[in-house]
């Protein structure tokens, strides 16, 4: 699939990904740089339930706290 960006940068997700991950408007969209390229992952309620319990026992909250201020960090 194939999209473009306009001049503000703002890109369409076509809609059959869209429906695919339960995209709607308003859904919040994690944009992560990998060195080779962007990926873009939608907090949609399947994935916030996929991460439940996932952190446990394995300083969650830090880890949370760090990259909040590393992303902080980034925009200032």
């Amino acid at each position: 699939m194939e999209t473009y960006a306009t001049i503000k940068g703002q890109i369409v997700i076509p809609a059959a990904l869209r429906r695919k991950y339960g995209i709607k408007s308003g859904t919040k969209i994690i944009v992560t740089d990998t060195g080779e390229g962007i990926v873009l992952k939608p907090v949609t309620e399947q994935y916030l339930k996929g991460l439940q319990g996932s952190l446990k026992g394995k300083g969650g909250l830090k880890i949370l706290l760090d990259e909040r201020a590393k992303d902080t960090q980034k925009e200032g």
